[in-house]
C-alpha cells in the first residue's frame, strides 16, 4: 500500500497555510513529518484525515483517489480527546463501533491492546482516575483499536516516562513491521531517527527537505569535519581556524568542545590536516567526518532548535 499526498495547498481565508505539499509513504515504513510549531503539519494531518478539504492537489492510494471511509485510520492527536468520565473500555469499544468495527471485534481488540499496553487493570475505571501517563496508553490504545492500516502519531511520547516510552517505542515498532503505514510528527527528534527511514520538513507551508533520512544524512555531512584541539576550548580553537586555515573551511557550528567546518571548494581534507599540523603550538586532537543528528539538519532548515 502506498500513500501519496501531490502538491496539496490549503488556504483559510486570504491565507496560504499549504503551497504545494508532496511527499509518500509505503506500507512497513514509517514517515517523519516535521516542523516547527504553525509550519502546516496539523492542516496536513487534517487533510489527510478528512477533516479539512484542500483547495487542490490530490491524496492517492495505491494511485487511485483516496477514500478515507474505505480506509481504516487511527490518529492519536497531539491535544488528547478522550473522555474523562467514561469507563475506559466502555469508550474503546463505543470509539472502535463508530468506525465500522462490531462490537464483539471492538472488545476483542480493545481488551488486546489494554493488556499489550500494560493498562488492562483499569478496562472499567473512569479514564480522569488514571495517572497522565496510562491516560496517554489508553488513548494509544484507542487509536489501534480498529486494526488501522494508516496510522498517524502526532507527539505520542509526550508525558510518558522512561518505561511507557519503551513500551510506546516497541508497539511503534510491532506497527512497522506488521506492514502499517505509520506517519510520526514530533519534535523528540531521537524518536523519529529511531523508527523513520524517510522525513518531511514543513517550514511556512512549504516542503523544504524530504527523502531517505540515511542518504539526507551523508549529504549534509559531505565535505565537513569535526576538528578539536588539545587544550583549546570551541570557541578559541574556532578563532585560530579563521586566521590561520580560513582560506580552507568556513565553519559552520559548534559541537561541544569542537567545530565543525566545511571545506572550501578544491581543498582536501588531506591538506586541511597538513596545514593544521604546521600551525606552532596547535596539537589536533579530533579530526574526523561530521555525522549530523536529524536535530542538527532539522535546525538548518527551519532555524529553530524543535
Amino acid at each position: 500500500m502506498k500513500l501519496e499526498v501531490k502538491n496539496i495547498t490549503k488556504t483559510f481565508g486570504e491565507k496560504e497555510i499549504l503551497k504545494g505539499i508532496s511527499f509518500s509513504v509505503e506500507s512497513g515504513k514509517a514517515l517523519g513529518l516535521l516542523g516547527r510549531n504553525g509550519a502546516g503539519k496539523t492542516t496536513t494531518i487534517r487533510i489527510l484525515m478528512d477533516v479539512f478539504h484542500a483547495n487542490s492537489g490530490e491524496l492517492l492510494l495505491d494511485g487511485e483517489p483516496f477514500v478515507q471511509r474505505n480506509v481504516q485510520i487511527g490518529y492519536l492527536p497531539e491535544e488528547r480527546g478522550l473522555y474523562p468520565k467514561r469507563e475506559v473500555l466502555k469508550q474503546m469499544v463505543y470509539l472502535a463501533r463508530l468506525r465500522g468495527v462490531s462490537k464483539k471485534q471492538a472488545i476483542v481488540n480493545a481488551k488486546r491492546w489494554l493488556e499489550r499496553l500494560e493498562v488492562a487493570e483499569y478496562e472499567t475505571k473512569l479514564l480522569e482516575t488514571l495517572s497522565k501517563g496510562n491516560q496517554q496508553k489508553v488513548q494509544l490504545a484507542s487509536t489501534l483499536v480498529c486494526d488501522p492500516d494508516i496510522v498517524i502519531l502526532d507527539e505520542p511520547f509526550s508525558g510518558l516516562d522512561p518505561v511507557n516510552s519503551q513500551i510506546l517505542q516497541e508497539v511503534v515498532q510491532e506497527l512497522i513491521t506488521d506492514g502499517k503505514i505509520v506517519i510520526f510528527s514530533s519534535h523528540q527528534m531521537s524518536y523519529v531517527e529511531e523508527f523513520c527511514e524517510d522525513i518531511v520538513i514543513i517550514n511556512h507551508g512549504e516542503v523544504v527537505l524530504k527523502g531517505n533520512l540515511d542518504e539526507i544524512k551523508r549529504e549534509f555531512g559531505e565535505n565537513q569535519l569535526v576538528i578539536s584541539g588539545v587544550g583549546m576550548d570551541a570557541e578559541a580553537f574556532g578563532t585560530m581556524l579563521v586566521k590561520d586555515a580560513g582560506d580552507l573551511v568556513t565553519i559552520t557550528g559548534y559541537s561541544k568542545e569542537e567545530v565543525i567546518v566545511k571545506l572550501c571548494e578544491g581543498v582536501t581534507r588531506k591538506q586541511l590536516f597538513k596545514a593544521l599540523a604546521n600551525i606552532e603550538g596547535v596539537e589536533i586532537e579530533h579530526f574526523e567526518t561530521y555525522k549530523p543528528s536529524l536535530n542538527d539538519i532539522f535546525v538548518a532548515k527551519v532555524g529553530e532548535e524543535a
